[in-house]
């Protein structure tokens, strides 16, 4: 499974780094998750400079995608060159979204009319693109998820992990980072917010 987080200037560190960390843990069985972004440096909104591992072109062949959040990222929604080179395919890949990379999904068409999630702060801005935003960490539709909140890239990432593999994987990922003395209470939790939205979607990409 290759998977694209797109990565754009201006973004959050939790939920780019946190998904990529979570989903790289599957790298033993061929998966790989790589920050793509539209430069080859983007800087993160607390200034952190990173070098993109695939150009955003990348999104259109990967297994799967995930859209990141940040601080820009109303600049991105407006920029029709920067979303043209966007092409995503909910009927071939898992699509999700953290938080404001809900707005991008939204303006890209992938939503539809369906309810997503996202943080509080980009709430107005994803109700005025037309879509309902529901008071949740993460839902799922088929092949394509959202998220809100920070913390919620872990349940965006179990989800992929669940879909492309298993939830035994998902459930060892999870095991993998979370706080030691809490691990089985955090398995419970996120396998609890992923597991009503596992019924499998044809054309889902295999690992």
């Amino acid at each position: 499974m290759q998977i694209a987080i797109l990565t754009f200037d201006g973004f959050n560190e939790l939920d780019s780094f946190i998904a990529a960390g979570i989903l790289n843990r599957m790298r033993a069985k061929g998966w790989a998750a790589h920050i793509t972004s539209p430069t080859e440096e983007v800087m993160s909104m607390n200034g952190v400079t990173i070098r993109r591992q695939r150009p955003l072109e990348f999104a259109r062949e990967a297994d799967a995608v995930l859209v990141g959040s940040g601080i820009k990222t109303r600049e991105v929604a407006a920029d029709a060159g920067l979303l043209a080179r966007i092409v995503l395919d909910p009927e071939r890949q898992l699509v999700g979204a953290q938080c404001s990379g809900t707005l991008l999904l939204a303006k890209l068409g992938v939503i539809g009319d369906l309810p997503a999630c996202t943080d509080l702060t980009t709430k107005p801005w994803v109700v005025e693109a037309g879509v309902e935003v529901l008071d949740a960490p993460f839902v799922a539709h088929g092949n394509v998820a959202t998220a809100g909140g920070c913390l919620a890239s872990q349940y965006l990432a179990a989800w992929m992990i669940a879909r492309g593999a298993g939830l035994a994987d998902a459930a060892e990922a999870i095991h993998y980072v979370a706080p030691v003395g809490e691990k089985a209470a955090w398995i419970e939790r996120a396998m609890g917010v992923i597991s009503p939205f596992l019924v499998p979607a044809a054309g889902t990409a295999a690992a």
